[in-house]
């Protein structure tokens, strides 16, 4: 065997026996996750009444010609985010989704969670930076706040009501602790009802 073959077979067994643990380049034997801090979530009877309306209603573009007849969209449209043809990335919307009625008994946590209403709930909160408005993608894009957004310029600026509804509820999350049906979403409401109050917007 040459001096070159012998060197190259060394080279071998060094790295061989590298195999399974000792490398730099090995994974540790167990990853350890760190616990998640906070963990606070948006209010789901806020966004069911408030947030869901702004992405199945057609809103007129804010670059159309003035007196040229507005184009209008919706954001759960297709080839926008819509869940089953929509291009816009992760975030989607099942246009079809039902409201859910929350006074009914049946409709226990576990029972929302697999309607579409709350499918949709779980993507747009998906998109969010809690309590940062202009961290959030759900407000970023549409606004085209130092990001691109393939639909455009959804919203003229942040005076907006819809961009006010969607600031609300992104810096009024549910207490610590407290999931997203918590009743502290009471007071996100005028008079404090969800089911006969008005959406507050500040």
């Amino acid at each position: 065997m040459s001096r070159a073959a012998f060197f190259l077979a060394a080279c071998a067994l060094a790295l061989l026996s590298n195999c399974g643990g000792g490398s730099p380049l090995d994974n540790p034997s167990t990853v350890q996750n760190p616990p998640v801090q906070g963990g606070q979530k948006l209010s789901f009877v806020y966004f069911q009444k408030c947030i869901e309306p702004i992405f199945v209603t057609p809103i007129p573009s804010p670059t159309s010609p003035v007196g040229g007849g507005a184009a209008t969209n919706t954001c759960a449209g297709a080839g926008c985010h819509d869940d089953a043809t929509g291009a816009g990335g992760a975030f989607r919307i099942v246009p079809s989704a039902q409201i859910v009625d929350l006074a009914n008994p049946a409709n226990t946590p576990d029972a929302i969670r697999a309607t579409d209403m709350y499918k949709n709930f779980y993507s747009a909160q998906g998109e969010v930076v809690i309590g940062s408005t202009t961290q959030s993608r759900l407000l970023a894009k549409p606004l085209l706040m130092n990001v691109l957004h393939g639909g455009g310029l959804v919203f003229a600026n942040d005076t907006d009501p819809n961009v006010k509804l969607m600031q609300y509820w992104i810096t009024h999350p549910m207490p610590n602790g407290q999931d997203e049906f918590s009743s502290a979403a009471s007071a996100m409401f005028t008079p404090q009802d969800p089911a006969t109050g008005a959406c507050n917007s500040q």
